[in-house]
C-alpha cells in the first residue's frame, strides 16, 4: 500500500493541518521542555518491550513493539494535540487514546499493561482542566489499576506500588505544569506592564511636545506678524523682534529635546514671565500676580502647565484685550474678556491634554465663561 505525502493528500485527511500546527507549541520554552521530558520518560517503556520479546513469539515482539512505538508517539504529542482541542474536555482525548492503545497489549501482557497507565495519568495531569477534575480522574485510574490487581490476584505490594506511582507521577506533573502556567501568566503581565509604561510615556511626550510647541509657535507667529508690520513701516524695532523670534525658536528646540529625554521641568514663575511676553506681543493687557509664593511647592509645575496652555489659547483664539491670571494656595485661574467659550475651544486637544495632566496629578479642572465676559480655565487641587 502506497502512502502519498503531497499537500493535497494531507489536506484530504486533515493531517496536513495538524502537522503544520504541531511545531507551533514547540516554540515556547515550556513546550520544548515537554518534548524533552516526555521523550526521556519513554525509557520506562523498555520493561514493556523486554516483556514482549521474552514471550519468544516473533509476532508478539514485532506487533507489540509497534504498539509501544505508537503509544510513545501519542504521549510525546499529547500537549500539541491538546492545543488543537476544540473545547476544554477534548484535551482528554490523548489520555483516552493512550488508555485504548495500552489495552491492545492485554493479549500478551495481561494485567501488566497497568504499568503503562502512569503515562495515561500524566496525560490527564497536563490537560490543565483544573485541580478537581484532574485529581478525580487520576484517582479513578489508580483505583482501576488497584482493583484489577486485586481481582486478578496480583502481588499486593506491586498492586499498591503501581497505584501509588500513577498518583504520584500524575500529581507531580500537574503541579509542575501549574507552576509553568503561573510563570507564563506573570511573563504576560510583565509584558503588558511594559507596553502600558511605553504607552504612558508616549502620551507624556506627545502632550508635552504639544504644549511646548503650541505655546512657542503661537508666540513666534505673533512676533513674526509684528516684525512684518514693523518692517513695512521701516521701524528699526523689527530687528529686535526677529532676534526674539530666533531666541524663541532655539528655546523651543531645546525644550523639545529635553522633553523627549524626560528632563524638562515647568515652573509657575517662568511661565508667568513667558505669558507676559506672549500677551504683550499679541497686544493683550496682562494682569498677572506679583508673587507665586502662595502656590505649594508640589503644585508649582502643574500651575505652570495651566498658565502655559490657557495663555496660549487666549493668544490664539480669544481675540481678547485683557487676560488675568489669579493664584492662591488651592487654585490657579486664567480668564479673559474675549469671545467666550465655544465647543471647539472647550474640547480642543490642548485643553484635553491639560485636563488629563490635572486629573493625573489629583486636581480638578473646570472651563466656562469668566466674569470678564470671555473664557475661563480654573484648576483646583
Amino acid at each position: 500500500m502506497s502512502v502519498t505525502t503531497g499537500p493535497g493528500s494531507l489536506r484530504s485527511r486533515g493531517l496536513g493541518r495538524f502537522l503544520r500546527r504541531v511545531p507551533a507549541p514547540g516554540l515556547g520554552p515550556s513546550d520544548r521542555g515537554w518534548f524533552i521530558g516526555a521523550g526521556l520518560s519513554l525509557v520506562w517503556t523498555f520493561p514493556t518491550l523486554l516483556s514482549l520479546w521474552e514471550l519468544h513469539d516473533v509476532w508478539a515482539g514485532v506487533i507489540g513493539s509497534g504498539v509501544v512505538l505508537v503509544f510513545g508517539a501519542v504521549f510525546v504529542l499529547a500537549v500539541p494535540m491538546m492545543r488543537l482541542a476544540p473545547h476544554r474536555f477534548a484535551r482528554l482525548v490523548p489520555a483516552g487514546i493512550l488508555f485504548a492503545i495500552s489495552l491492545v497489549l492485554v493479549p500478551w501482557l495481561g494485567t501488566d499493561v497497568r504499568w503503562m497507565w502512569t503515562f495515561v495519568g500524566v496525560a490527564i495531569a497536563v490537560s490543565r482542566l483544573g485541580w478537581a477534575v484532574v485529581l478525580s480522574l487520576v484517582l479513578a485510574l489508580a483505583a482501576l489499576s488497584f482493583g484489577v490487581g486485586v481481582w486478578t490476584g496480583t502481588d499486593m505490594f506491586l498492586t499498591v506500588l503501581n497505584a501509588a506511582v500513577i498518583v504520584s507521577a500524575s500529581i507531580t506533573m500537574f503541579s509542575f505544569f501549574s507552576n509553568i502556567a503561573t510563570l507564563e501568566k506573570l511573563r504576560t503581565a510583565q509584558e503588558q506592564v511594559v507596553e502600558l509604561a511605553a504607552e504612558r510615556e508616549r502620551g507624556r511626550v506627545a502632550r508635552d511636545v504639544h504644549d511646548i510647541l503650541g505655546h512657542s509657535l503661537t508666540v513666534i507667529t505673533v512676533k513674526a506678524e509684528l516684525a512684518g508690520r514693523l518692517m513695512d513701516a521701516g521701524s528699526p524695532a523689527a530687528r529686535d523682534e526677529i532676534a526674539q523670534i530666533e531666541q524663541l525658536s532655539r528655546g523651543a528646540l531645546a525644550d523639545v529635546r529635553a522633553t523627549v529625554h524626560g528632563y524638562r521641568g515647568v515652573s509657575i514663575s517662568g511661565e508667568l514671565a513667558a505669558a507676559r511676553a506672549a500677551l504683550e506681543s499679541a497686544g493683550v493687557t496682562a494682569e498677572l500676580p506679583g508673587s507665586t509664593e502662595q502656590v505649594p511647592s508640589d503644585r508649582r509645575e502643574l500651575a505652570g502647565w495651566v498658565v502655559r496652555e490657557a495663555v496660549t489659547n487666549v493668544v490664539r483664539h480669544a481675540g481678547a484685550s485683557l487676560c488675568r491670571v489669579s493664584l492662591d494656595s488651592r487654585s490657579v485661574e486664567v480668564a479673559d474678556d474675549g469671545r467666550g467659550p465655544s465647543g471647539s475651544l472647550s474640547s480642543g486637544s490642548g485643553l484635553a491634554g491639560l485636563r488629563e495632566r490635572v486629573e493625573t496629578a489629583g486636581g480638578r479642572m473646570t472651563v466656562g465663561r469668566s466674569d470678564l465676559g470671555g473664557f475661563r480655565v480654573r484648576v483646583t487641587w
